[in-house]
């Protein structure tokens, strides 16, 4: 039993409450609740572009095929590359991250509660905010990537691009937020004596992230904004006819757009690092390296940009440029891959449904990255960029990789989230049906990509070759999605009667595994003491910390018995602050998206839209107000 869950009944916390039903989830500050709403929700919206997928394929799997109508087809298009990127695997990660990175630091909380809480509900609007525009009208039909001119009026008279704008603005905001937050938490907030060198390799890569993304998203978010101005003021920046430059968008789309794939990628490899040594009961094999990698991978993914412009015509100079750095950035990648595969080596491995997906996700991202090679190639490149030869590559490193890689976190941390363990039978099924669907439905875009078939299409006539094909790969997006279903049925069932989890089910090496499962809500009683890399891990075998070359007491706990975390008498409870529940960050949220609607149709219902303005801009100083209220009643240094 772990310090914390003796001591559960006796840490006052005062002026601090947890509301009681939805009341408490609307009001929370709570960095663990946070963290399960933003995987559920990005779970929905995940499953939601799971069937926009399920559409298209049905579309494509055979010739001819009236399924979708050209412009049905493009708004599919659209919308799933939409919420896959932006309110799926992003968020998942983010869900995890918010979750486990105070835990595994040994905070109480992130260094922003309140932020926190706005960052979620700012995703959760701009993620409805994207899906209202089916019934306004239609949804986006310009691509994820919503290249310039066809978001235009002319091509694009809809309101389907300004909720496009709207929405990526709300979450691109959230993710800002939200990665200050975590620099802040990770820099300032850590256990006493664990350094950066100390630090767990997912908090690491979770800091690099949010250096990506203070970089990336705000380019992102000028760009929709200029986007904005384009259609509804008169501006020109992205039309040629008038003096603007088309190519302009696609510089600022994938400059952020290439750093994004990291966003995407590295939680997930951080996932891999905590994994794959707990169940190969072995330390991380080269653990500076990995972290160092991650630091270099980041920095890289703001020099290739341009290898997704390679047919654009930027000149040989510029496409040699690229191509280098893109050949450069596979190094740390491979760094990383080689450490993983040494750490397993002569290791006692124990074959859990995580570390199925663990070693799926290398295998999966390995082809990813082979793929990814070639396209960094320009010749290669030319003649590849714009057919499903492309597709089959990107979805080899986000399907194949990032989600693998976040289905490894989920059945690693699902019973310190929950208390309760998942099913593994039914989570190998799972991951078995999932591997070899997945491959059934993505490598043969890599031959119908090579026979010649253009991305972004929505039929075929059945001389082209790609028949066999494609009905293959629909075929495997439909046994996909019955291997999601398994994994709900097994979540569902688990959370309501699987086997109760102890605090440490995996006999785990860092400090999450130290507290209940749940943990309480100020997550340690006492703030731990880190002296090693492996806390816990090293608490609980101190023989072993000391041949492999560890120095001084490993304890992660200052005081306690060096043979495991109990304690016939707790130690003295230490003063704990926790900011109280509020409803000011979802206050402020409405009012955003509020404002946003009347940003939309100013130009069409001129006094109405500027009415919700003005609502939606008192909504947040109102919430603001209340902000600044209850922050300054919170305070740890406010008289009660």
């Amino acid at each position: 039993m772990a310090i914390a869950e003796r001591t559960a009944g006796t840490v006052s916390i005062p002026g601090v409450n947890v509301r009681p039903g939805w009341a408490g989830w609307l009001s929370t500050t709570d960095h663990k609740r946070i963290g399960i709403m933003y995987l559920v929700s990005a779970f929905v919206f995940f499953l939601i572009g799971g069937i926009e997928a399920l559409l298209m394929r049905i579309q494509l799997g055979v010739p001819d095929n009236t399924f979708l109508t050209p412009d049905v087809y493009n708004q599919m298009f659209t919308m799933h590359g939409t919420t896959m990127i932006f309110l799926g695997l992003m968020p998942l990660n983010v869900g995890l991250g918010n979750y486990m990175v105070p835990l595994m630091i040994g905070a109480r909380d992130m260094a922003f509660p309140r932020l926190n809480a706005l960052s979620i509900w700012l995703f959760i609007f701009g993620g409805l905010m994207l899906y209202v525009s089916f019934l306004v009208g239609g949804a986006p039909n310009v691509g994820w990537f919503a290249y310039a001119p066809l978001t235009q009026k002319q091509f694009a008279p809809t309101a389907g691009v300004d909720y496009w704008i709207i929405g990526i603005g709300l979450t691109g905001v959230a993710s800002i937020a939200g990665a200050l937050n975590f620099i802040v938490t990770i820099l300032n907030m850590r256990a006493p004596g664990m350094t950066l060198n100390r630090m767990p390799l997912f908090v690491w890569m979770q800091l690099v992230v949010a250096f990506i993304l203070i970089f990336a998203f705000p380019v992102l978010t000028v760009g929709t904004i200029q986007l904005l101005f384009d259609r509804h003021f008169g501006t020109r920046f992205f039309l040629p006819n008038l003096g603007g430059d088309a190519v302009l968008w696609q510089h600022l789309f994938w400059f952020f757009g290439h750093p994004e794939v990291y966003i995407l990628i590295l939680p997930t490899m951080g996932i891999i690092s905590e994994v794959l040594p707990t169940f190969s009961r072995k330390p991380i094999f080269g653990y500076a390296f990995v972290a160092y990698s991650g630091v270099a991978i980041g920095f890289l993914g703001f020099l290739v940009w341009a290898h997704h412009m390679f047919a654009v015509g930027l000149g040989p100079l510029a496409n040699a440029f690229f191509g280098a750095a893109s050949f450069l950035i596979a190094v740390p990648t491979g760094v990383k891959i080689f450490n993983w595969l040494a750490t397993m080596w002569q290791g006692s491995l124990n074959l859990t449904t995580s570390m199925h997906y663990a070693i799926g996700f290398i295998s999966m991202f390995i082809i990813g990255g082979i793929s990814g090679i070639t396209l960094a190639s320009p010749p290669i490149n030319v003649q590849q960029t714009d057919s499903y030869y492309v597709v089959a590559h990107m979805h080899y490193v986000l399907f194949g990789g990032a989600i693998q890689g976040i289905f490894a976190g989920i059945f690693y941390w699902f019973p310190k989230m929950t208390g309760r363990m998942l099913d593994e039978r039914l989570g190998k099924w799972q991951f078995w049906l999932m591997l070899i669907s997945f491959n059934l439905t993505f490598f043969p875009m890599h031959l119908s990509g090579n026979a010649g078939m253009p991305r972004r299409i929505y039929t075929y006539e059945a001389e082209m070759g790609w028949n066999l094909w494609n009905l293959i790969s629909t075929i495997g997006s439909l046994l996909l999605a019955v291997a999601f279903l398994l994994f709900l049925w097994n979540v569902v069932t688990s959370v309501r009667r699987g086997p109760v989890a102890p605090a440490d089910p995996w006999d785990g090496a860092t400090l999450e595994w130290a507290v209940s499962s749940p943990p309480p809500v100020y997550n340690f009683a006492v703030t731990p003491r880190v002296r090693s890399r492996r806390p816990l891990w090293d608490q609980k075998y101190p023989q072993l910390h000391e041949i492999n070359g560890g120095h001084g007491a490993s304890g992660a706990y200052h005081g306690e018995r060096r043979d495991g975390f109990e304690h016939d008498t707790p130690p003295a409870m230490e003063p704990i602050h926790l900011p109280s529940p509020t409803y000011a960050p979802l206050i402020v949220s409405v009012g955003i998206m509020i404002l946003g609607f009347g940003i939309i149709y100013l130009g069409d219902f001129g006094l109405i839209a500027a009415s919700a303005m003005l609502v939606g801009l008192l909504t947040m100083a109102f919430g603001i107000l209340t902000w600044v209220r209850i922050s300054h009643v919170d305070s740890p240094h406010h008289a009660h």
